[in-house]
């Protein structure tokens, strides 16, 4: 094999792609370097096609966190299962690539990114990507590429394509977009509610990007792709066809009718059934063969039950459950079901129902991250939880897979555009989604349930978000756009399309395609028929909930905040966190965050508690300013001056001069440890050091003259005087 390596110019950054040196045995392998970002693509198949009803593709993307200069977190040192940004990066690269495999191809193929090196300006997702794409193409595999993808930011009204970590930093609008030459795949965006308009510019912007990646990747394609194997495609036996054609199909037909979800999917699977067992009664040679024919008459069942569908809808307009194309399901919205959480709320449409969960705690609880990326930690959480039950199935429960952190992923987006900083509102945030019911958009109701329930949960939120999922049938050169797909939709439509948004516009899109593309027109039409959707689905939001809680829940942490100077942090905390410890245990474990920067933030469930711990907090690091009236305390008497504390550890001198406008003799005959004397700030030195009157607090005498002190003099040498005043014990001060 020749070696290959060669580099092009792309929007400001260098790609470089070799091959032939490493990985030499897998299927395909490139090595793409975008500037310091470096990616290992391999791409393999077996040699054999699997006996499955599915297309068995596996893709990895592998976080080395040696590529980032990190030594792996948790016990072991080394790098365990793929971190949440590792899942979505993975699902991320193969929602593109797997359309673009022929019908029926069904020999297993895993294609696995390594992130051997990682610039965060120079973006490794869409590096892998391209690898992937790169991998497939050079390879023996049957594919249908090239395809590739882009990051697209709005910064100040203009275009970015992958920009730097600091541009997108200060992005309204951050799109991914994924597609061929010919049309756009796939997408995922988060936005500051944009237009639809807006949108479809940047997806304009990432199309024209994505056709140069596809030419660089074509001339590679021309100087290294190897010749592709030999496949069968796998296709049904025409005599079970015919046979199901003759004498179930019409009933299969029917039953696609029925309104309801579970009366029409167990009609349908009796009478996909009855044709099964009747092919199972022919004579085979083998037992293998009867249960090759029997799962083959399942699947072309479903696949009759799958064409009516789209006929149904291109053809005659009418939807499974009797609906126009843009019309949704019945909603309903719901709030504070339950009794002892932060915040609640139930959302229902037609058959899927989500109920969310809202949890506020203190910023210390926010979600640590140990991944390839500069945030150690992220403030709001959204997770998604789909348990079987929700779809009348029995089925394993464990931790959650690519789907429910793909949708939780999604959920997050969308919401964490109105969500107050972290400033205005210093608490960690977790929505929990609870599909308790799903018939299609599960995602999309976890986010008007999450918006209602953190409304509930005293979060101002700038404004109500809801979702709603898009589908599409496309027969020959027609196609019917429908809102609120359920999941018969989603399952036999070409394409998922979910818009989530405010009133004002988008925060988030997410749009998967089982075509290999579709046009501008498509998308505008689906863009404007989900923001009818959206509004008639936030009118019934509005109807249960219109605005926040003007406070948390009484069974959710208070919080107050102050600013501590830096220079005044260590005294907070105190020498061994002996101080912080102390202020704690007194305050009844009253929770305390302190930044770097002396932002500190205090949570407790009482307010009593909350302002107790401020309180000395403040005196900590309060500093007394010339002029200030103090009650002070009495803690020690000298001869000829006193200490007195004017609050929490700071003490100040009063003299014996200051005490009153009379001449006093003796101090110790006018105050005692423990007397408390009203005193007046006259002084503070360069170190801190204070001085106090009293007799400033009184009226002065009528015709009092300042009395003269003389000089105290000493030795004398060469005609110099030299002036000693009695300070010692000031000094100590």
């Amino acid at each position: 094999m020749e070696k290959f390596k060669k580099s092009w110019s792309f929007f400001g950054k260098t790609i470089t792609v070799e091959n032939g040196e490493i990985a030499k045995q897998a299927g395909g392998a490139v090595i793409v370097r975008y500037n310091d970002t470096t990616i290992l693509s391999t791409a393999t198949a077996s040699s054999q096609a699997k006996d499955t009803d599915f297309f068995p593709l596996t893709v990895l993307y592998q976080e080395k966190m040696y590529a980032a200069g990190k030594i792996p977190g948790g016990f072991l040192r080394r790098e365990g299962r793929p971190s949440e940004h590792a899942t979505l990066t993975a699902r991320l690269i193969d929602r593109p690539i797997r359309p673009l495999f022929a019908e029926g191809f069904r020999n297993e193929v895993q294609v696995v990114n390594t992130v051997l090196s990682n610039d965060p300006d120079a973006s490794s997702e869409m590096a892998s990507l391209f690898g992937s794409s790169l991998a497939l193409c050079v390879s023996d595999i049957p594919f249908n590429g090239p395809v590739a993808g882009v990051q697209v930011v709005r910064v100040n009204g203009e275009f970015l394509i992958n920009p730097s970590m600091e541009e997108n930093a200060k992005g309204d609008l951050h799109l991914t977009v994924a597609g061929t030459k010919q049309a756009i795949n796939m997408v995922e965006a988060g936005a500051k509610e944009v237009s639809e308009e807006t949108m479809l510019a940047a997806l304009q912007a990432g199309h024209d990007a994505i056709k140069i990646l596809c030419e660089i990747q074509e001339e590679v394609i021309a100087a290294c792709a190897k010749e592709k194997m030999e496949v069968t495609l796998y296709e049904i036996d025409q005599k079970i066809k015919a046979y199901i054609d003759e004498h179930g199909a019409k009933h299969i037909q029917e039953a696609v009718s029925i309104k309801g979800k579970l009366e029409r999917y167990s009609t349908i699977d009796s009478l996909i059934e009855e044709m099964v067992q009747a092919v199972s009664e022919w004579d085979y040679e083998t037992e293998v063969d009867k249960n090759k024919a029997m799962k083959q008459a399942h699947e072309y069942g479903v696949e009759i039950e799958a064409n009516e569908v789209r006929r149904l809808i291109s053809e005659d307009k009418v939807r499974p459950d009797g609906r126009a194309l843009d019309e949704l399901r019945p909603l309903d919205s719901q709030v504070d079901l339950l009794p002892r959480v932060h915040g609640s709320a139930l959302f229902t449409r037609g058959e899927t129902q989500v109920l969310s969960v809202t949890t506020l705690g203190p910023l210390s609880d926010a979600q640590m991250m140990d991944d390839l990326g500069i945030e150690e930690e992220k403030r709001f959480m959204h997770q998604y939880n789909f348990p079987p039950f929700s779809v009348g199935e029995v089925g394993r429960m464990g931790s959650p897979g690519r789907r429910e952190i793909g949708h939780g992923a999604l959920g997050e987006r969308a919401l964490a555009q109105v969500l107050p900083s972290e400033e205005e509102f210093p608490y960690a945030i977790r929505t929990s989604a609870e599909v308790l019911e799903s018939n299609g958009s599960s995602s999309q109701a976890s986010i008007c349930a999450g918006t209602m329930s953190l409304m509930a949960a005293g979060v101002p939120i700038k404004a109500m978000v809801a979702g709603v999922a898009m589908g599409l049938i496309t027969v020959g050169d027609t196609y019917s756009v429908l809102t609120d797909i359920q999941g018969m939709e989603d399952h036999y439509g070409d394409m998922d399309f979910k818009v989530a948004g405010t009133r004002d516009g988008i925060t988030a899109l997410q749009m998967d395609i089982k075509v290999t593309g579709i046009s501008q027109d498509i998308l505008r039409e689906a863009l404007a028929q989900a923001y009818k959707g959206r509004m008639q689905i936030l009118d019934n939001m509005e109807a249960c909930i219109s605005e926040p809680r003007a406070d948390v829940s009484k069974w959710a942490p208070k919080m107050d905040r102050l600013i501590i100077p830096e220079d005044k942090i260590r005294i907070v905390i105190g020498k061994g966190g002996e101080m912080i410890d102390k202020i704690i245990a007194t305050c009844n474990d009253v929770k305390i965050d302190i930044e770097d920067d002396g932002s500190c933030v205090i949570y407790h469930m009482n307010r009593e508690m909350i302002n107790k711990a401020k309180e000395m907090i403040e005196n900590l690091i309060k500093e007394a300013k010339v002029g200030e009236v103090y009650e002070a305390t009495v803690t020690d008497v000298r001869e000829s001056f006193a200490f007195v504390n004017l609050f929490g550890n700071v003490d100040a001198l009063l003299h014996v001069s200051q005490l009153a406008w009379e001449r006093v003799e003796n101090i110790k005959d006018k105050v005692h440890v423990g007397d408390h004397i009203q005193v007046k700030v006259i002084q503070v030195d360069d170190a801190g050091k204070v001085k106090v009157s009293a007799k400033e607090l009184l009226e002065k005498p009528e015709g009092y003259v300042e009395p003269q002190r003389k000089p105290f003099k000493s030795q004398k040498s060469e005609g110099e005087t030299r002036v000693f005043r009695k300070k010692k014990e000031e000094e100590k001060v």
